[in-house]
């Protein structure tokens, strides 16, 4: 029986590891160690290694937890075979507590040990802008101010040709310093910045105007055929989006102006950069290596530390302990849900014997799951357990593990039968799942997480609605990003049109808005713009602030097109990248995230 007992340190000025369990189990002995020792400051990267032996065979997993020593422990690194992480945090000076659980994969037994550390304030009596490794990110700290109040930071560049940029408020801490990252900057450029404080009731007030410059973008980065921008098509508009977020397959995601300037990157490639998530952090998968503890879910924040991470082998063994299908590995979404969970999608797989094929074929599926804030599983939704397995994919795709479908195990090559690539809860509580090789978008009982998952309608063709539309081929096919923008009755999507296109080589791409009517099953569309080039793959949609949209057709031969449509179906932008492209976003900022 493991004990667990919470390690506090009382102002010591060093270091002590502590290793709890029970001492007819003491096989396991573990140290945890800086890579700087304590104290440092904030922002400043920490590299924690743990070192462990153990007696019994056996391969060991290693789980990393970071909080506040007066508050609660997160999960930043999921159970793996890493024994090292990095950490960092600027949200307040103070001691923190990091934490190891190694698991011996072949015994079950767990070792805990765990650190005290802590982090020194960055500004005193006077703000302070201090660089991070990104150049193009900084961080701005400043004074404590009042609590009641809210503090929020504008910066802008010094010669005024940018739009002034103003981070999000934060509450006032009288305790703490106030520290933000600053982002959205072009290279080699200065900027003015300063704080304002709103206080209920006194007089707003501002710190002092302050100046910093940029550093250049690494040539990596800027090297990239991605990060080439060409503005095809521009014209005046008063959207207030005025940054393109990018994610590249399988390159590191950067952001641009609207005429193509990088004002923001992360360092490391990604395989899905999935959705902007709140407070300036960003949701990844990346997958590598021949299994699922490759596959990797991250969060990660504007300077491109990690925040959390988790691997579809910790998943899979929270999904074994609960009765469920394994999964493969992670990909195309992962997104923040309004109660704090997290949606993401997995393969999962299953040999068939004459089913969708003569004898034993490998079918590949997909899984919706739920988690928690610490990588608990919550929910799941199996499409083996709810979709009719002898409905092929629509163009008979099958996968190779060579080809532009994700990773599977049971077999060199499978029929790829659903190929989800998106999953939002809807306002009503539910889920939509996009299924690209089904030519559907279905929506399942969900019940913010009381649902059993049952399928309650298919959009498409062949599905449980009639399109009301004098076009004979008005049905979306092996669409993407398919999203109800702030209703349960106007539906965005990319319809790349592949079915479309198997039968009229000429069929283009378009960017779809559906007007659904769920009581009657009926469809209208509200908007249905053909972009005039053809994307075999990816792609995403999005409405604007202005009541434009934004299309990204991100497979176009070896590059990507994002697209401005106005309500009307003129096309008021048009921004093309050296390569193509899984999603990209409008932004009125890196911290506000998406609605």
């Amino acid at each position: 029986m493991e004990l667990f007992t919470a390690v506090r340190n009382c102002g010591l000025p060093f270091l002590f590891f502590v290793v709890f369990q029970s001492p007819s189990l003491a096989a396991i002995t573990t140290e945890l160690a800086p890579s700087t020792p304590s104290p440092s400051r904030l922002g400043n990267v920490i590299s924690w290694r743990a070192n462990s032996n153990d007696i019994n065979a056996g391969s060991l997993l290693y789980r990393f937890s970071a909080g506040p020593a007066n508050g609660n422990l997160q999960v930043v690194k999921d159970f793996s075979s890493s024994n090292q992480f990095d950490w960092t945090t600027i949200d307040s000076e103070g001691l923190y507590v990091i934490q190891v659980d190694v698991l011996n994969q072949a015994t079950g037994e767990i070792a805990t040990a765990s650190s005290p550390y802590d982090m020194l304030p960055i500004a005193g009596q006077d703000p302070v802008v201090s660089a991070t490794e990104n150049p193009l990110v900084f961080i701005y700290s400043a004074p404590p101010c009042t609590n009641g109040g809210k503090m929020q930071v504008n910066f802008s560049r010094a010669d005024g040709f940018c739009p002034l940029q103003t981070t999000k408020a934060l509450p006032c801490r009288s305790g703490s310093t106030m520290n933000f990252y600053l982002a959205g900057m072009q290279a080699n450029s200065a900027y003015l910045v300063e704080h304002v404080v709103t206080q209920p009731t006194s007089p707003t007030s501002a710190g002092p105007l302050m100046q910093f410059t940029t550093g250049n973008v690494p040539t990596a980065i800027t090297s990239l055929s991605a990060a080439k921008q060409q503005v095809l098509q521009s014209s005046f508009s008063a959207a207030t989006d005025w940054i393109l977020l990018q994610g590249p397959i399988n390159f590191p995601p950067f952001a641009t102006d609207l005429s193509g300037n990088i004002i923001w990157y992360y360092p490391q490639a990604l395989s899905f950069l999935t959705r902007p998530d709140v407070d300036g952090r960003f949701f990844g998968i990346r997958n590598t290596g021949p299994d699922a503890s490759g596959s990797l879910l991250r969060i990660f924040d504007l300077a491109g530390n990690t925040v959390q991470e988790t691997n579809a082998a910790a998943i899979n063994a929270r999904l074994a302990a609960l009765g469920k299908r394994q999964i493969g590995v992670f990909h195309h979404e992962a997104r923040r849900l309004p109660d704090g969970n997290i949606a993401t999608l997995g393969t999962v797989e299953q040999i068939l014997t004459d089913v969708q094929g003569p004898g034993p074929v490998d079918v590949i599926g997909d899984m919706i799951i739920i988690l928690d804030p610490n990588f608990q599983v919550v929910w799941t939704w199996d499409s083996f357990d709810y979709l009719d397995v002898t409905r092929k994919a629509v163009l008979g795709e099958t996968c190779k593990n060579s080809g532009a479908c994700m990773s599977h195990f049971l077999a060199p090559d499978g029929n790829d039968w659903t190929h989800a690539n998106a999953v939002q809860q809807t306002p009503e509580g539910n889920l939509l799942i996009s299924l690209r090789h089904q030519d559907w978008v279905v929506k399942l009982d969900y019940e913010n997480g009381n649902g059993d998952g049952h399928v309650l309608w298919r959009l498409g063709n062949e599905g449980d609605f009639t399109i009301q539309s004098d076009d004979p081929n008005a049905w979306f096919s092996h669409q993407h990003d398919a999203n109800f923008l702030g209703d349960n009755v106007t539906l965005a999507l990319f319809d790349n049109g592949n079915t479309r296109r198997a039968s009229d080589p000429n069929a283009n791409s378009r960017g779809q808005v559906l007007v659904v009517d769920e009581e009657n099953r009926t469809v209208d569309l509200l908007l249905n713009q053909d972009l005039a080039v053809y994307s075999v793959a990816v792609g995403s949609a999005q409405r604007l602030p202005n009541g434009d949209y934004h299309f990204d057709a991100g497979f176009v031969g070896l590059s990507a097109i994002s697209f401005e449509v106005t309500r009307t179906g003129n096309i008021r932008r048009a921004i093309q990248a050296g390569y193509p492209e899984y999603r990209t976003f409008r932004m009125p900022d890196l911290y506000s995230g998406l609605d």
